[in-house]
């Protein structure tokens, strides 16, 4: 084929992994998202799927239609460990690629066929993240990003899937509306009501009908029901900012357990920052009431990876953005602005120990887990506990940082 464009998709991701880490997960519902009733599912096994059971679906409706599901809050550092390894094999191998997603990728491997077969490429480069991770994926292999997707999706669970030029249209005629990527359920409500329930039928519709009715957007629904897609590849590049949030399980008031959490995530984040090597220059924080109306404050400071200066930060940009005094459901915090950079020791800086700390702490960390070790007042918010039992395992020395580090 003359142009070929490889999409990956790793099945059911965070059950996925779940399942490498306890194995008696395999063959049962599980659903990842949380415990509580307040959120929404994240990633749902095959097995919940017969109950209905749907990604971005709430959690109280889940449980409704699998209530002896396997409920999981998720383990996000888990997630992103194994999604950096799967880039890294692709990037290895593969000449352009994009990743859409943590678990989904595009790869433009055009003109490989002139040295050896795509076909075969792209199957073996399958292959090899498979023996590697042990994740089960899914990929399709075609003429332009929106038919690989597509091949991909009739490809799952764990399997492959090429359609060469020539099958295009004979591949995609009898397939529902609802496989069609750009498609969200209101679009499929609309075309529905036109009579439209296949791709073959929005093949063949007047597009000037598509145009009055969706304007722009109709048109490049009639262009990708007839298997015409010219977007590119777009090369991966490093996210440019880190933000984590917490949803709580009650709406609260209570500054003590608010602050001990923003602290622990601002620790929790700055740690992962510094881990990559990176600063930041901008910090912003969200809060999301009760009522669901959300704000967002965010301010601009010289390039940092230090703890108590981003702690500082936080705890200002919070008295701030907290106007209503009014329960609170959420809180997010994001660092942006990033630079590859280190953080390098000032001779007469008034403020070395709190620097000095920082680095034992991340020492302590890398050896033990990052939650083994934390400042006092992130210890009450649950994001980060002190476990007694990690002390067995320090040194003299990593015990009176620890001693020293929940002091302050």
């Amino acid at each position: 084929m003359d142009t070929a464009f490889l999409h990956i998709d790793l099945d059911t991701f965070f059950v996925s992994v779940e399942r490498l880490k306890e194995p008696k997960l395999i063959g049962k519902p599980v659903i990842v998202g949380g415990k509580s009733n307040r959120g929404v599912v994240a990633s749902c096994s095959y097995e919940a799927r017969q109950f209905g059971v749907h990604s971005a679906m709430p959690i109280m409706l889940a449980r409704r239609l699998c209530p002896n599901g396997i409920y999981l809050s998720g383990d996000h550092d888990a997630y992103s460990e194994y999604s950096k390894v799967v880039t890294e094999i692709i990037a290895d191998r593969a000449p352009l690629f994009e990743k859409a997603s943590i678990d989904e990728f595009y790869l433009d491997v055009s003109g490989m066929d002139r040295f050896f077969g795509t076909q075969q490429w792209a199957w073996e480069l399958r292959d090899a993240i498979k023996k590697e991770t042990h994740l089960p994926l899914s990929a399709g292999l075609s003429i332009n990003k929106t038919v690989s997707k597509i091949a991909t999706g009739e490809a799952k669970p764990d399997n492959k899937l090429c359609v060469p030029q020539t099958e295009v249209k004979q591949f995609l005629t009898p397939l529902a509306i609802e496989k069609m990527p750009m498609a969200g359920p209101k679009t499929q409500s609309l075309l529905k009501d036109l009579g439209i329930n296949t791709i073959g039928m929005l093949m063949d519709f007047p597009p000037k009908v598509l145009v009055r009715l969706f304007g722009q957007n109709g048109m490049a629904l009639w262009k990708k029901a007839n298997g015409l897609d010219y977007s590119p590849v777009v090369p991966y590049s490093e996210a440019k900012s880190m933000s984590t949030e917490r949803t709580f399980g009650e709406d609260t008031a209570d500054m003590r357990f608010l602050k001990s959490t923003l602290l622990a995530m601002v620790e929790r984040l700055s740690h992962e920052m510094r881990q990559e090597n990176k600063m930041t220059g901008c910090i912003s924080i969200k809060l999301r009431y009760s009522d669901f109306e959300t704000t967002s404050h965010q301010v601009r400071i010289p390039y940092t990876s230090r703890d108590d200066v981003l702690i500082d930060t936080v705890m200002t940009l919070f008295k701030k953005a907290y106007e209503r005094r009014v329960l609170i459901r959420l809180v997010g915090i994001r660092f942006t602005h990033l630079v590859h950079a280190n953080y390098q020791m000032q001779l007469f800086d008034p403020k070395a120990k709190n620097v000095h700390l920082m680095f034992a702490m991340d020492a302590i960390k890398k050896r033990y887990g990052i939650d083994k070790i934390a400042r006092v007042n992130g210890m009450f918010s649950g994001g980060a506990i002190v476990e007694e039992r990690a002390t067995s395992f320090m040194t003299k020395r990593e015990e009176r940082v620890r001693v020293l580090a929940v002091a302050i």
